[in-house]
């Protein structure tokens, strides 16, 4: 067990090097900022001044380096364009984007399994027809263009929810939450469906094919044979063994949904990590770009080594796999 952890540890540290030596390489290529940060009537010795002090001059290699190891104390430099900490700039806007990922996460979680259990013991029900064709059409749409149709209905045709922003927050210990206002409710709901629809059109289907592989297997209609009722077949046999991936798959889409929300930030205006990055972009905002990216590369590892600790905990197979040095 415990070779098997490091294993995996050395594999998450490699991993997150190289997304951070990618990132940090391509986003060399965005823009100067240099230029966006002094005027037009600055000399050329101004410029070189200003490449100097922020070491713009250096090798790649020894700016790369210089990132990782003040990474590593938790130090991911000044913002360009704000100069302000980057570390502090990402704490500040982590919880609206933490808040936003974990309310997506609950709709596509509870709407996805409900529609996939009620389409997979329906399937030939009219309403499970339309749901799978709404789900289809959901889906294949860009997520800016479903914000954007949402914003137009209920906030400028209705009138009922907020365009952009966060609303009201509330600092608790540190904490910014728009969970304990009302208006924080209000503009938390069209991003939310927003980043949660192709999540949950993808659990609906996932639970749906399982439901209809368990509902064809033996134990099932040794079930029905035994005499149990359809309640207690469907949500306490067949709904229980359908479980096991839609979590394994849930887990893994937590990481995508807050790469995701790039998008969906954007759109809203909502001041999360991911409307961050990209007013860095626009700026070539190189520490901030980096760093967002490094910890996102942080959550995908974390993710997947959770769950292959799980696997190796629960699976017997795997266990002795690795016992055998494969």
């Amino acid at each position: 067990m415990l070779a098997f952890v490091i294993r995996r540890l050395i594999q998450a540290v490699v991993v997150v090097l190289v997304v951070a030596f990618l990132s940090f390489l391509l986003f060399n290529f965005v823009g100067d900022p240099v230029n966006n940060m002094v005027g037009q009537d600055a000399s050329i010795a101004d410029r070189e001044e200003m490449r100097e002090a922020l070491g713009l001059n250096d090798p790649l290699i020894v700016r790369f380096a210089h990132y990782v190891l003040n990474a590593v104390q938790g130090d991911f430099g000044m913002s360009l364009r704000l100069q302000r900490r980057v570390g502090t700039l990402i704490v500040e806007r982590m919880p609206a984007t933490l808040e936003l990922v974990a309310a997506s996460a609950v709709l596509a979680l509870s709407i996805g399994i409900g529609l996939g259990v009620f389409t997979g013991i329906k399937r030939s029900h009219w309403l499970s027809r339309v749901i799978l064709t709404v789900s289809l059409i959901g889906v294949s749409l860009p997520t800016f263009v479903i914000g954007i149709c949402l914003i137009y209905v209920f906030s400028v045709l209705l009138g009922w929810l907020p365009s952009f922003g966060r609303g009201e927050t509330v600092n608790i210990g540190g904490w910014s939450t728009g969970f304990l206002t009302a208006s924080g409710w209000q503009a938390i709901i069209m991003p939310a469906i927003t980043l949660s629809l192709f999540q949950m059109t993808l659990i609906l289907r996932l639970v749906r094919t399982e439901m209809l592989e368990v509902m064809r297997t033996d134990f099932i209609k040794f079930a029905r044979a035994r005499g149990l009722s359809n309640r207690a077949i469907n949500f306490g046999h067949a709904l229980r063994n359908t479980l096991v991936p839609v979590i394994t798959i849930a887990g893994l889409n937590i990481g995508s949904l807050i790469a995701f929300s790039i998008i969906t930030e954007t759109v809203f205006q909502w001041p999360g990590m991911g409307f961050l990055f990209i007013q860095a972009v626009q700026f070539a905002d190189i520490p901030v770009m980096a760093a967002y990216l490094s910890l996102v590369a942080v959550v995908f590892v974390s993710i997947n080594m959770i769950v292959d600790l799980a696997y190796y905990a629960i699976d017997p197979r795997l266990r002795a796999t690795v016992g055998r040095g494969r």
